[in-house]
């Protein structure tokens, strides 16, 4: 038979190991700010519970008070990790006056002299309103939300759940599993959480640091828009994926008039803004399965699966209108930023480098031509 105590014990125990481990793990790691508040969490509930044993067994009425307050502290660091986790704004103004609030119901508590049993229903209240806070964060509406956010989310509920069920059905009595399974409905959850969300959200951090660095290999920094190695590996499976299914493909070079100008007569940062802004106006015109990509400084290479000649022809006069008629960065308000085109159709037994040569080609000719204009590439010529 399991009492309290030592239910209690345990959880303390893994909520530490907990808090050593994550430890560990951030001291290889880069920082991590909802990380580490999540480490002071699991490290103030696992002493808060370790008290809470330690306090009948050495008679320590300090040990009971310590631990109130440490329950209160692991539940507000835990919430404020999940705000700091989603970028929260103004979660401060809202979590910080609600914790000092707990914290002093806590302490009038104690002045109350409020017995064992006040006690823990007071600190079981607090608890499971900042479980349920914790709950709704993660399970709130969310495009994109990974499975494990969800599973977090769903273990803070049943915990909230369990908590005032207990409440509710027992009074805040305490008991043993076997006494009623009101209690071993609670315990039990209790552990789950320990163990789901410990793990869980240390996996949660590692899936968005992946995801970060995924995103620094594959996208550029200043335009946010895929770098050169990734255009070439999603350009090329665009180009196989219309040689199966025996549709065209179009392909672009571009590449911005007049741009070392700019950067001489304005500086490099006003040059940025004007890549950025040529980014944000391709963005607006281009449609969800086309495929674009810096390929540095002020050239950029597009590809459209399924177009032919006249529709990639249309479309990048639309996209040579729209940066034309773009105003202008505001730190060059007397420049007119436009761009030149060179557009070819990828032969289907001709290879990426090969056809980006050809709008290579062209877009030169379309420089030399007189510039902000679309010159289209000769076709692929076959031997007989």
């Amino acid at each position: 038979m399991i009492d309290l105590q030592t239910f209690m014990l345990a959880l303390g125990v893994g909520n530490t190991a907990f808090a050593l481990l994550m430890a560990g793990y951030m001291r290889g790691a880069a920082g991590n700010p909802a990380l580490r508040t999540w480490m002071w969490a699991r490290l103030s509930s696992g002493l808060a519970q370790i008290c809470c044993w330690a306090a009948p067994h050495l008679g320590l009425p300090l040990a009971e008070e310590f631990a109130a307050f440490g329950w209160v502290g692991g539940v507000a660091l835990e919430l404020a990790s999940y705000c700091v986790f989603f970028g929260f704004g103004n979660w401060r103004r809202i979590l910080a006056p609600a914790t000092v609030a707990a914290l002093l119901i806590v302490a009038a508590a104690i002045v109350a002299r409020a017995s064992r049993a006040q006690m823990t229903q007071v600190v079981a209240v607090i608890v499971a309103l900042f479980a349920t806070g914790a709950a709704t964060i993660l399970l709130r509406p969310q495009p994109g939300a990974p499975l494990l956010q969800r599973i977090i989310g769903v273990n803070d509920a049943l915990f909230a759940i369990a908590i005032w069920t207990w409440m509710g059905v027992a009074n805040g009595g305490l008991g043993t599993f076997d006494a009623n399974p009101v209690y071993g409905f609670a315990y039990l959850a209790s552990y789950l959480l320990m163990i789901v969300n410990g793990f869980g959200f240390l996996l949660l951090c590692k899936l968005k640091d992946d995801q970060r660095m995924q995103r620094l290999a594959t996208i550029d920094g200043l335009t946010d828009m895929l770098n050169r190695r990734a255009f070439f590996e999603r350009a090329e499976r665009a180009r196989q994926a219309a040689l199966r299914m025996r549709k065209p493909i179009a392909l672009m070079m571009l590449d911005l008039d007049h741009f070392k100008q700019l950067n001489d007569s304005f500086g490099h940062a006003c040059g940025d803004d004007a890549l950025r802004l040529f980014a944000d106006t391709a963005r607006a015109t281009l449609r969800g399965n086309d495929v674009m990509g810096r390929l540095g400084g002020e050239e950029f290479a597009l590809a459209m699966p399924g177009t032919s000649l006249a529709g990639a022809q249309f479309a990048a006069e639309r996209l040579r209108n729209a940066v034309a008629e773009a105003p202008p960065p505001a730190c060059a308000a007397t420049c007119r930023m436009t761009v030149s085109i060179g557009l070819v159709m990828i032969d289907p037994h001709e290879e990426l480098t090969a056809a980006l040569a050809r709008a290579d080609h062209a877009l030169y000719a379309a420089k030399t031509g007189g510039r902000n204009r679309v010159e289209i590439g000769a076709p692929l010529l076959r031997r007989a």
